[in-house]
This record gives structure tokens, sequence and C-alpha cells, in this order.
């Protein structure tokens, strides 16, 4: 087998004894989970959490059937597999306490460690869908991935309202990755396996069974930095996310809603307890911790999340207050798009507009 061929990977996986942690615990130890399936019960029994009868069931499995079965689903899917040895598993999932040894991908992963999960009712209302498509939007173009879970209302929302403003997307799965569902998402899903990404732990074909959505949401929290909970009813899957996001150490931000709504008791309840109440855009990214790789010294120091362009206009202005016809014509952007940005920088506190439209560094 190939070095980077799932085979192995399938293998172990398959081992009834063998969940995430202990999956992890044996590949830190091993280094390949070719190498694990090859070690003897004495050397298994060895690693610390992995007892005599966890290391004698993967030595009497028999798990080559199961991998081959699993590896021809796969390639029939058209999806490849993401693996925590690879660059390209997602840095901010390997922090949780139980990451999937792999994931199902159709699509890419965005390089950026800065993602905001945001999650709701399937049953939105229309102030939910366009409080929801607003701050998505706005965080995507502030280069904020889009983490969801690709179910209708809320999340279908804040995925379109990302794609719209040519921002990341990411979707997570509660089913294999080859099954669309609902099957109402069936344009959306297409759109994201072509321009965002589509990940699920579940291996390929399995059905979008109730269990697997509180899985599925551990995950969605576990990709974002925080989780932003649109509208909620007391009882709902949003706020398991919620609490999920709370373990993982994430912020938890909430919209408020109308008092008389059902769908507002679980939001209201959450901010009560203490989670950020959003009203807008700047009410997330001032609670985001920044990536300040790669960025102009002073925009390190000064920790805020930059676009490309915007990145492009405060270099600008790091050499000296400027009118805004100026800051136009020496970024070579549109009047409007320029607009757009030193107001959203100034409402993130990066700029300070003075009078006669000059704005400078704050």
């Amino acid at each position: 087998m190939a070095t980077d061929d799932p085979f192995y990977w399938f293998a172990l996986r398959s081992v009834p004894a063998v969940g995430n942690v202990t999956f992890r615990r044996l590949l830190t130890a091993f280094g390949s989970p070719e190498k694990v399936l090859h070690a003897t019960a004495a050397e298994l029994a060895a690693v610390e959490g992995v007892r005599p009868a966890v290391a004698e069931a993967i030595k009497t499995h028999d798990y080559r059937k199961a991998a081959e079965t699993e590896s021809a689903a796969l390639l029939k899917s058209g999806a490849r597999v993401v693996t925590l040895a690879d660059d390209a598993y997602p840095p901010l999932l390997r922090e949780i306490p139980d990451p999937p040894p792999y994931l199902y991908l159709k699509g890419s992963l965005p390089a950026s460690r800065t993602a905001v999960a945001v999650v709701g009712s399937r049953r939105a209302s229309e102030y939910g869908i366009s409080s929801t498509t607003r701050l998505a939007r706005g965080l995507a173009e502030q280069g904020i991935t889009i983490v969801s879970g690709l179910a209708q209302g809320v999340d279908a929302a804040a995925h379109r309202a990302a794609l719209q403003a040519a921002g990341s997307t990411v979707g997570v799965l509660g089913c294999g990755i080859d099954l669309i569902y609902p099957a109402e998402n069936r344009r959306l899903f297409q759109e994201m396996a072509e321009k965002g990404g589509i990940i699920s732990e579940f291996p390929v074909g399995t059905p979008p069974d109730a269990p697997n959505f509180p899985r599925r949401n551990r995950l969605i929290s576990g990709l974002s930095r925080g989780v932003l909970v649109v509208e909620a009813a007391e009882k709902s899957g949003s706020l398991i996310t919620a609490r999920f996001a709370l373990e993982q150490g994430r912020e938890v931000f909430a919209v408020p809603g109308n008092i008389t709504f059902r769908a507002s008791r679980g939001t209201n309840s959450l901010i009560k307890q203490g989670a950020k109440l959003v009203e807008t855009v700047a009410d997330i990214l001032g609670e985001l911790p920044p990536e300040t790789a790669g960025l102009p010294q002073w925009a390190q120091k000064q920790q805020f999340n930059l676009s490309v362009d915007e990145e492009k206009l405060c270099t600008l202005l790091a050499e000296g207050p400027l009118q805004i016809d100026e800051v136009t014509h020496r970024s070579g952007l549109t009047v409007p798009a320029v607009s757009a940005m030193l107001l959203r920088l100034e409402l993130q506190g990066a700029v300070v507009q003075l009078s006669g439209k000059i704005f400078t560094l704050s």
C-alpha cells in the first residue's frame, strides 16, 4: 500500500474496541496505523490507556474485508480522506479531546485557523434568516471561514451568505459524505463541494440517524474559534453545539430574539448565562483571537483580522493620515470598495476618521 493510502486507517478504525481517543494514543505511540496493526499484543498493551483486552482485540480482529469495502466505497464516492497525519487536517480540530482519526472530504479545507460556526433553527423565522445572512456575509468578507451543518434554515443561510461573499465555508455532515441530507439542499451541497468544503467523520453510506448529529455538532464547534447561535429553542441541537464549544474552550455568541418567540428562548437563555450578545460583526471580531502570522509588524502588534485589501489600506495609512480620495488613488481599488473597507476597519477600531474624511491608524 502507498503511505498515503487510507487502507490501514480504515482497518484500525474498524476494530470495535478502538475509539477516537485510543486511536490517537496508538498513532502517537507507533507513528502509523499500519505499525499499530503489526505490533505485538505486549507492545500495544504497553501504551498508556490501552488495556490488554483492547490490545487483544486489535490482534484478533479481521480488519481486511472492512478496510477493502470502505476503500472501494470511498473511491466510488469521489471524496478523499484527510488523516491526522496530513498537514491539511484542521489544526483547531486537533485540539479537541477526541478528534476523528480522519475526515472524509469533498472540496477543500481552508488554510485559515480563524473560523466561526453559525448554527440555529431548521425552521428559522424571517428575522433569523436575515440576521444569519447579514452576519455570516460580514464575517466572510473579513476573511472568517463560516462553519455550519448544511441543514435547512440557519445553516443553509450561513453557507449561502459565505458563498455569495466569495468567502470560505465548511459544511459538517451527520451522515456519509456520499449522501445529500436534507435533499432540498442538493444545489447548495454541490456548490459547497465546488467552492467550499464538506466533511464527515462517518463511513460512506452512513444514514443520517439521530445519534449522529450530536457527534457532528462537536466537530462544528471544534473547527471554530467561536459558535454563533442565531435562533434556537430551549432543547435544540444548536444548544448542544454551544455546550461543546464551552467544553472545548471556544467563544459562544448569541443573537437576541423576540421574547414571545419559542425559537428565541434558547438564544436568550445563552445570553443570560454569559454568551456574548451579538448585534454586529464587530461584536464577534472583538472576541476572536487573531491570526497574526504574515501580517506587517504594526498589524501583529494591534492584533486585527484583515483581508488582503484591508492590509493594503492599512499599510498605506501606516505612512501617515490620508484623505479618502488619496487612499482610493494609491490603492488602485474602487471608491465603493475603499469606503466599505474603511468603515469595517473603523468598526474594528483599526482606523480613525478625522474631519475632512481623512483616515489614520488608531
